[in-house]
């Protein structure tokens, strides 16, 4: 059964509403997709049903159910690769320059779905500096609950693992758990992991050194854009590190930031007296 226009634009405003996440036309059978599963979990039929019924009977627990369902959790390890090399060549070695031997790092991987971002960041740490675990920390957030509960659960299957992540680093930091792979419990100190809406006002978090907020923008109109780089540079450190991916820039959207081109990637820098 196809979604109807009328059901669609409701949960094309629901879903800006609450998350701010733009759905163009053309985005129904996506909708239909990732919705059908909730309704089945709901004991309904198809999606028509689910949105008649929380349309009429709106609870939270529903409305977040929805909302979560069309947020794209695609992830993997080094995803992309080049943010990650910079963060050792460059970034690194400058912030420990800067900061003194006493002081922690605090890195925050924005939307992180299931946690392999945040866990990549966490062993590249791990083997790149000493006491790694007492100096860095790590704050993962996504806008689904589940994606946040796996990323503290810190669990991957044998299929996740098998994307991008080299043998010797799974055999340096996880273990077997069954069927799956456990990240060993000096990442596990190293990264909390919590629900944030990037969208919505940010929670008290930081001052960070560093921030990955990757593959992200792209979903969202200008003037949404503009507001979370500014909340973002606002929970950060004066001389922090922004990373972006690789489709997405500040340039035209936010003149409060610098572009250095770090290897093969970019890393945007906030302003002075911004």
């Amino acid at each position: 059964m196809t979604l109807t226009a009328t059901r669609f634009d409701w949960v094309r405003q629901l879903v800006h509403r609450e998350s701010a996440i733009v759905l163009a036309p053309g985005k129904e059978y996506l909708v239909e997709a990732r919705l059908l599963p909730v309704a089945r979990k709901m004991g309904l039929t198809d999606v028509d049903q689910l949105v008649d019924q929380v349309r009429t009977r709106p609870r939270p627990d529903d409305t977040r159910q929805i909302v979560e369902a069309l947020t794209t959790n695609e992830t993997s390890w080094f995803r992309d690769g080049d943010p990650f090399t910079a963060l050792t060549s460059t970034v690194l070695p400058a912030l420990q320059s800067a900061r003194g031997p006493a002081e922690r790092l605090q890195i925050w991987s924005a939307a992180c779905s299931s946690g392999q971002e945040p866990y990549t960041i966490a062993m590249l740490l791990e083997d790149a500096m000493p006491h790694a675990a007492t100096r860095v920390s790590i704050t993962a957030t996504d806008l689904s609950r589940e994606m946040v509960e796996r990323t503290r659960a810190g669990r991957f299957t044998q299929l996740e693992v098998n994307r991008g992540l080299p043998a010797p680093m799974l055999v340096r930091h996880f273990q077997r758990a069954g069927s799956e792979w456990e990240v060993s419990p000096t990442l596990r100190r190293m990264v909390g992991a919590r629900e944030c809406n990037l969208a919505a006002p940010l929670p008290r978090m930081g001052p960070f050194d560093v921030v990955y907020l990757r593959n992200v923008l792209i979903y969202f109109d200008l003037p949404t854009k503009q507001a979370i780089l500014r909340r973002v540079r606002e929970l950060m450190r004066p001389d922090g590190w922004l990373f972006l991916g690789a489709a997405e820039t500040t340039l035209g959207v936010d003149d409060s930031w610098s572009r250095v081109v770090v290897g093969r990637t970019s890393v945007y820098r906030p302003l002075k007296g911004a």
